[in-house]
């Protein structure tokens, strides 16, 4: 197994890349930071052991480290083990998940190389709120999205609570940046893509009905505020409509692509491109 040690001091040098994850400006997942990917919980972080995220350390109460032994066998991975006391003072807060792990960024695809073998893509403007991200990469690894390109304006999907909420599955769901907007979505369409523009609005074709069988699909998503602009859905092919009862005029995005990548999944077996 990696090897275990223990640290008494929650000032020690060795913990340096957990410290102080409640002050924002401090944070080495946030910009400015060092940009490294941090798991919490043992399911998480058993997810970040198996990504191609390399991983850097571990910090845990020994009853948690102990159960990942498995797959910290054979990893050239220092696990510190520390007291819930000595963990709450390093990091910033108690942690009732009881062990974190720490990454660098694993090299992000092209998008044409993500978009190459893909049959489901999401595409994503403005997204900007953590949760909302995690849980559309939660969404979109359980029903067979390939990928997730990313406009300017969105959050960074590797931020802590984005891979919290994902439960780590954003760890596994390749994703990349598309640029320019909306201009970039041409590429997309010329490598056969049909890209559907998910809006409330009236005028909008019915989801169900716009889906059709054996097509490769990009999602185009929105905001969780404004949704889409108005450039970027003429940029798509079909303006899309998840209809609604009881004067609902619209969704949560991460529930909204939900629905969208089901509907998508239904018209045939999708999910071929995984990352780690």
């Amino acid at each position: 197994m990696a090897q275990v040690i223990e640290v008494n001091d929650p000032a020690d040098p060795r913990l340096d890349d957990f410290r102080d994850l409640s002050t924002a400006d401090r944070r080495p997942d946030r910009p400015g930071g060092r940009g490294l990917v941090i798991a919490e919980g043992v399911v998480v972080v058993r997810r970040l052991l198996a990504s191609a995220y390399p991983v850097r350390a571990l910090l845990g109460v020994r009853r948690r480290v102990e159960e990942l032994q498995g797959e910290l066998a054979g990893r050239d991975v220092p696990a510190y083990v520390a007291s819930a006391e000595v963990m709450a003072e390093a990091v910033g807060f108690h942690l009732n998940r009881g062990i974190l792990a720490t990454a660098d960024r694993a090299p992000a695809p092209s998008p044409e190389h993500l978009a190459e073998n893909a049959r489901t893509l999401a595409v994503l403007e403005g997204v900007g709120d953590h949760e909302n991200l995690g849980a559309l990469f939660r969404n979109a690894a359980a029903l067979g999205v390939d990928g997730v390109l990313l406009a300017p304006g969105c959050s960074d999907p590797l931020y802590r609570r984005s891979v919290r909420v994902s439960m780590g599955h954003v760890l596994s769901v390749p994703f990349a940046e598309v640029e320019p907007w909306p201009d970039g979505l041409k590429w997309l369409r010329d490598s056969g893509f049909r890209v559907l523009a998910l809006t409330p609005a009236a005028g909008a074709v019915p989801l169900s009905e716009a889906v059709r069988a054996d097509e490769r699909v990009a999602v185009l998503l929105g905001s969780e505020g404004p949704g889409l602009t108005e450039e970027a859905i003429a940029a798509a092919d079909a303006a899309v409509r998840i209809p609604m009862s009881r004067e609902v005029d619209s969704l949560n995005v991460a529930t909204a692509a939900a629905v969208a990548f089901y509907a998508l999944a239904e018209r045939g077996t999708g999910g071929t491109a995984r990352q780690g």
